[in-house]
């Protein structure tokens, strides 16, 4: 039985539809994450999975519960942390616990137990009197997930946990999910990060509401329609500028101070390279082909999403 399963999944607000036929499955002690830019539906996806919006259309079940029949059982067994979860600046970081042990009704005998726990867990134990206005942001995000795992959820949300958070709190923050997941909490996480993407079990690419590509960080990987060819010259900008113009039918894309081209045709394009850097008169210092990124693989496919010319899309599998 999957921990999460969505089958046609849409959301519409009057003409505008925000998620579109959305299907998927996640198991049971899995980490499994949703993925995509700013506007893709992946806040929209997450409040019908946990009951916050009914669906326009289709249907999804998380730990049993139909998310539109089951609402008030579904509340019992999952966790959800939104992107401004809600904290009280004026409480302490054992307040705040405290507060949503009392919205969860966790029985009082065993709270203390548990609290200490969860602000061990968290390593908040040194900090449990600050006020929660005084903490710093990552602190603040585990005081949230703290919160939200106070009674106990089978089923964690997490929307876009760690955006805006400094790369070592971002670290510690990963290694407590891995320490949820070994005591059987099925995740369901969003990010922008593509990095972090590569730290789930499973993921789905999602882009203006639509399921790109689904599967292991590896299996996404090999969805890369064609090579991909890292290059470097002495003005990466103006060549990726050059590129984009020149080369149809590639992919283009720049990160840092080397431009990744991928195209079906590795022979021919890296000859076209080289003359259109030679004839723009930059410095061609190195041209090789490179292992895809996730990210690589996502500019990819949003700038070619139609599976009829992209074979390599797996359009909700």
């Amino acid at each position: 039985m999957s921990a999460i399963r969505a089958t046609g999944l849409r959301c519409t607000f009057d003409e505008l539809v925000v998620v579109e036929g959305l299907n998927l499955a996640v198991a049971p002690g899995e980490i499994f994450g949703l993925v995509g830019p700013d506007g893709a539906g992946k806040t929209t996806t997450m409040r019908m999975l946990t009951g916050l919006l009914r669906p326009t259309g289709g249907a999804a079940e998380v730990a049993g519960c139909d998310v539109v029949r089951d609402v008030e059982r579904l509340k019992e067994q999952i966790g959800y942390m939104s992107q401004r979860f809600g904290l009280y600046p004026d409480l302490t970081v054992l307040e705040n616990i405290e507060f949503y042990a009392d919205i969860y009704g966790v029985p009082i005998h065993g709270r203390p137990e548990k609290f200490e726990r969860l602000l061990g867990f968290s390593n908040l134990t040194p900090f449990k009197q600050r006020l929660a206005g005084n903490l710093s942001g990552g602190m603040k995000q585990k005081l949230g997930l703290a919160c939200a795992l106070i009674h106990t959820p089978r089923v964690l949300f997490l929307d876009e946990p760690t955006n805006g958070v400094d790369p070592v709190s971002r670290r510690d923050f990963w290694r407590i999910l891995y320490q949820l997941v070994r005591e059987g909490v099925t995740i369901f996480i969003s990010t922008a990060y593509l990095d972090e993407a590569e730290r789930c079990n499973r993921l789905a690419l999602l882009h203006q509401g639509r399921l790109l590509a689904l599967g292991t960080p590896d299996e996404v990987r090999a969805m890369m329609p064609g090579a991909l060819l890292e290059v470097r010259t002495s003005a990466p900008r103006r060549t990726a500028l050059l590129l984009r113009e020149h080369l149809a039918g590639a992919s283009v894309g720049l990160f840092g101070d080397r431009v990744h081209v991928v195209s079906r045709d590795i022979i021919s394009i890296q000859a076209r390279i080289r003359e259109l850097v030679a004839s723009a008169g930059f410095a061609l210092l190195g041209l090789q082909p490179v292992e895809p990124s996730l990210e690589d693989v996502f500019v990819s496919i949003t700038a070619n999403p139609d599976p009829a010319t992209n074979p390599g899309l797996s359009f909700n599998r």
